[in-house]
């Protein structure tokens, strides 16, 4: 059995989003605690998106239920995906043979290892979905998806302050607004070995939140 950890380190200094952290307390000094104070948006680094996120009649994420973030999931091979490479049904279809009708999907990239999250190039030259591509998926009828690269075009383009319409955020236009959840920003896919994982994507629980963080892992050989 294998734990494989899929989760980007919150960190200080992004290129893309502002984060504090501070300590209060010195142990050294004889505290009786130290204690970290962080900062962050509820879309920072590796997260799960709640449909109220886009859509105002949408659930938020204490709403989510686990049972749709926990469990068996496909783990789609798109180790050869390129820079600023759009990623469209075909090679989606060729990959996702074993995609279940109300499971989950993982897309596996080294994308994270070709560009780092801490450098503007992974959001600049990031390979992307199709329209297409988000279509196809949904067709599939899957529940959840977890990306390992910034999936929507435009996501490359808020570095600039420039924002799209949500037509042109197509995952979050066709997937997220159908309801399938989305698990944004997962690390290290590259070190997943087999066509399927157990994977755990639990949010924090926060009340009326459109989306909270996640420590995000899988398992291999459960």
């Amino acid at each position: 059995m294998r734990i494989i950890d899929l989760s980007m380190p919150i960190a200080r200094d992004h290129p893309r989003w502002a984060t504090e952290m501070s300590v209060t307390g010195d142990l050294a000094k004889g505290d009786l605690a130290q204690v970290t104070w962080l900062k962050v948006s509820c879309h920072a680094f590796t997260h799960v998106d709640a449909r109220r996120h886009m859509f105002a009649d949408g659930a938020t994420i204490e709403a989510t239920p686990l049972d749709d973030l926990v469990g068996r999931c496909a783990v789609v091979d798109l180790m050869d995906v390129q820079p600023n490479e759009a990623v469209g049904p075909e090679k989606l279809a060729a990959r996702g043979k074993h995609i279940k009708r109300g499971g989950m999907v993982l897309l596996k990239s080294n994308w994270d290892r070709q560009r780092s999250p801490m450098t503007k190039e992974f959001w600049l030259d990031s390979p992307y979905l199709t329209r297409e591509a988000a279509e196809w998926l949904l067709a599939t009828g899957i529940r959840t998806i977890g990306y390992s690269f910034p999936q929507d075009y435009p996501i490359r383009l808020m570095l600039k302050g420039e924002k799209r319409p949500l037509a042109e955020q197509v995952t979050h236009d066709v997937l997220l607004r159908a309801g399938v959840h989305m698990i944004e920003y997962v690390a290290n896919t590259a070190d997943i070995r087999e066509p399927e994982v157990f994977l755990s994507a639990a949010p924090l629980k926060i009340p009326g939140g459109d989306g909270a963080p996640a420590r995000v892992y899988c398992i291999e050989g459960l």
